[in-house]
């Protein structure tokens, strides 16, 4: 009878201390200007409006014309490209 309660003492404290365990995961908020890249790169986020793009960040270096069915179209900055669905920004990356 000792060698069961030893079992399952140890089956339950084995089980609690996975229990207690736990991943902490921390999601910053989007919309924060906060460096996106491991350079540092402050860029549009997703949302953003062309309007508002074009104001925060100046004139792109070169804009693309809208491709397909929604419109993408591509802005491309010194040090990031920015995708557009309509007028409002779906995605911007830094180029290696």
């Amino acid at each position: 009878m000792t060698k069961f309660s030893l079992v399952i003492a140890s089956t339950v404290l084995l089980s609690a201390t996975a229990i207690t365990q736990a991943e902490v995961i921390s999601i910053t908020d989007p919309r924060y200007d906060v460096p996106n890249s491991v350079e540092g790169v402050i860029r549009p986020v997703q949302g953003m409006t062309m309007a508002s793009v074009e104001q925060k960040f100046g004139q792109p270096e070169q804009k693309s014309a809208a491709v397909g069915e929604p419109p993408i179209t591509r802005w491309t900055y010194s040090d990031f490209v920015v995708f557009f669905e309509h007028n409002l920004v779906i995605h911007s990356v830094v180029p290696h």
